[in-house]
């Protein structure tokens, strides 16, 4: 997978639950686990500004795109 989903980062450094975080944000805990684990195929925006809004970050501290080809 080329893009990394590192929402489990920002959750540790502000020691917040995935429950709080999926409350917060307006998700159910398993759709925050199908975006951590890295199987969701699409975020849409207003997601992606309300995980940045309560975790008061930019969206490329959420996301990070690792080249499949530099890693083989």
């Amino acid at each position: 997978m080329a893009i990394v989903v590192r929402i489990d980062v920002e959750l540790a450094k502000r020691k917040m639950s995935v429950g709080e975080f999926a409350e917060k944000v307006g998700l159910t805990p398993a759709n925050v686990a199908v975006l951590k684990n890295g199987r969701a195929k699409a975020v849409r925006f207003s997601t992606l500004e309300a995980m940045c809004r309560v975790l008061e970050c930019q969206p490329g501290d959420l996301l990070e795109f690792v080249d499949d080809e530099e890693s083989a």
